[in-house]
């Protein structure tokens, strides 16, 4: 799975409830892949990166985005969004038929009140992302 980030990005503590004794590590300079087992059909598959929103960016949304892949239906996709080591966002977004997804979110914002512009997300954070995904011999 490659996770496509376009300007900034967020999930819950999923892994949590899963036992995490057996992992395959996958890593990429942007980002880094873990797969868990749940039971013997589907695994979680947590991907940790990082964004960086500059001080006075121009755009007003971001997105957090997943190529089509290998999914279990019913599951959604997880987004956390961490600065530092602090949550400030967290999503769930549903899966499409194709496997891919899209999570789209407000960078900056205008008070109405005082028509000034607010920075909802500036600076750096680490993204994870979880998603449920089918057991193959290859991946376990």
């Amino acid at each position: 799975m490659k996770s496509v980030i376009i300007g900034a990005s967020v999930i819950a503590a999923l892994f949590v409830l899963f036992p995490s004794n057996a992992s395959a590590l996958i890593q990429t300079p942007e980002e880094i892949t873990t797969i868990t087992p749940i039971n013997e059909k589907i695994s979680l598959e947590k991907t940790v990166t990082s964004m960086d929103i500059p001080k006075d960016v121009s755009l007003s949304w971001g997105a957090v985005k997943g190529e089509a892949s290998d999914y279990a239906e019913r599951y959604p996709v997880i987004i956390q969004f961490y600065k530092g080591d602090e949550p400030v966002h967290i999503a769930q977004v549903k899966v499409k038929g194709d496997g891919s997804y899209e999570y789209k979110f407000r960078i900056r914002n205008v008070d109405q009140t005082t028509d000034k512009i607010v920075d909802i997300f500036e600076g750096k954070y680490t993204v994870k992302i979880f998603r449920v995904i089918h057991n193959t011999s290859d991946r376990i």
